[in-house]
């Protein structure tokens, strides 16, 4: 199943604000949400990672670029948010404990994840940002139910 939506943001803000729409999204779903972020660097795949994340009240976003992965816990939500841009191989996910971070059916958002192919669990949703200076072109394309149902309230 690929379903393909694009759209047009003008700035900065309507990425955080798209992150946000997304998050609230997810609340409606009972079970792990695997969400892909791809692009160039610079697109603003941490942008709207930040606008999903600070959704469920968390003020202090990260990007994992450095630890590759930054978890958000609270009583509403479980997120983690990974960027496996440094990943030298798939296989250094599992010195991480990848495996630890699937359980609790929690929100995954990927950044790069082509580099951790094989070791990360496949994706609801894909969505690839392109684009500079403020305007970005997002594709969406959904491989599942749970990414179709989430395309369906955006």
């Amino acid at each position: 199943m690929a379903i393909i939506l694009i759209l047009i943001l003008k700035n900065e803000a309507e990425t955080q604000q798209f992150g946000q729409k997304l998050a609230r999204c997810t609340q409606n779903i009972n079970s792990a949400v695997v969400i892909y972020l791809e692009g160039d660097l610079g697109t603003g795949k941490t942008t709207l990672a930040r606008g999903f994340i600070q959704n469920f009240g968390f003020n202090q976003v990260k990007s994992p670029t450095y630890s590759i992965v930054e978890s958000y816990k609270n009583a509403l939500i479980n997120i983690h948010h990974f960027d496996c841009y440094r990943l030298s191989s798939p296989t250094d996910l599992d010195y991480i404990g990848i495996r630890d971070y699937l359980d609790d059916n929690p929100i995954q958002l990927i950044e790069w994840a082509k580099l951790g192919k094989g070791v990360i669990p496949p994706a609801d949703m894909k969505i690839t940002l392109s684009g500079f200076n403020k305007q970005r072109k997002m594709l969406i394309t959904v491989h599942t139910k749970i990414g179709k149902k989430l395309l369906r309230c955006t």
